[in-house]
């Protein structure tokens, strides 16, 4: 089933004409809800209940920034013009109301927003993927690498190399709760799924034509607490 957008927003486009790491500051909420919502957040219920394994992993020691995650979430919701937030429950745009479970935190946020959820927490030198809600991989997958640090998470990228690397850990040691930033890609592909996982051995398919569909990532990093942060990936799919 495709699931796409009705356009590319401009201000994907040019963000991902930045050079690395691209970063800016977030201006307005950094939760987005756009006319492919409510197929995205239905197709995530669907992988979540179908391929948990897949898609939701938490590592040991996650609980604190799981929690941050909660009320960055909650907070984040409750700023978007589009959500009803009372307490626990939150009222979505198209009538449902979630309750959020501190015991499912992954599981809560990924019945209400479209974008994937990913915790990182610094141990040692580098962040490390300790949680996340990945049901819109582009070309990665999970299981590879919850766990990691960023540079081993990003070692199949050729543009991610050790500047950059560094570059992108200090802006993850410099972000402010009050002040998130984001950053944008922008490839071709000739499949429109949006769940398109691919593991590291396995080559990385060339388009032999012109691209079918463009894919676009908008990445926020928001600190959730002094070592964690989240990175959040909402996705968009037009056609080319």
């Amino acid at each position: 089933m495709e699931i796409l957008q009705s356009h590319m927003p401009e201000e994907l486009i040019a963000a991902a004409a930045r050079p690395l790491p691209k970063m800016a500051p977030v201006e307005g909420p950094w939760v987005t809800v756009d006319d492919a919502w409510a197929a995205q957040v239905a197709e995530r219920r669907r992988l979540m209940a179908e391929r948990p394994e897949q898609v939701l992993a938490v590592e040991p020691g996650a609980e604190e920034a799981l929690a941050a995650l909660l009320e960055a979430a909650r907070a984040g919701l409750a700023a978007h013009p589009v959500f009803a937030v009372e307490g626990d429950a939150v009222t979505c745009p198209d009538g449902r109301q979630v309750v959020l479970d501190p015991a499912r935190v992954l599981e809560s946020l990924g019945a209400i927003m479209a974008e994937d959820l990913c915790v990182l927490e610094r141990r040692g030198e580098e962040h490390v993927l300790i949680a996340a809600g990945l049901c819109f991989p582009a070309g990665w997958t999970l299981a590879e690498k919850i766990g990691r640090p960023l540079m081993r998470i990003h070692r199949p990228v050729p543009p991610y190399d050790t500047e950059v690397g560094r570059r992108v850990q200090r802006l993850f040691d410099a972000v402010r709760s009050e002040r998130p930033i984001w950053r944008a890609n922008l490839h071709g592909y000739d499949r429109a799924d949006l769940f398109l996982p691919r593991r590291e051995e396995e080559p990385k398919h060339k388009l032999r034509q012109a691209p079918r569909f463009l894919r676009a990532e908008r990445q926020t990093v928001l600190r959730l607490t002094a070592q964690a942060v989240l990175f959040a990936i909402h996705t968009t799919v037009v056609r080319a």
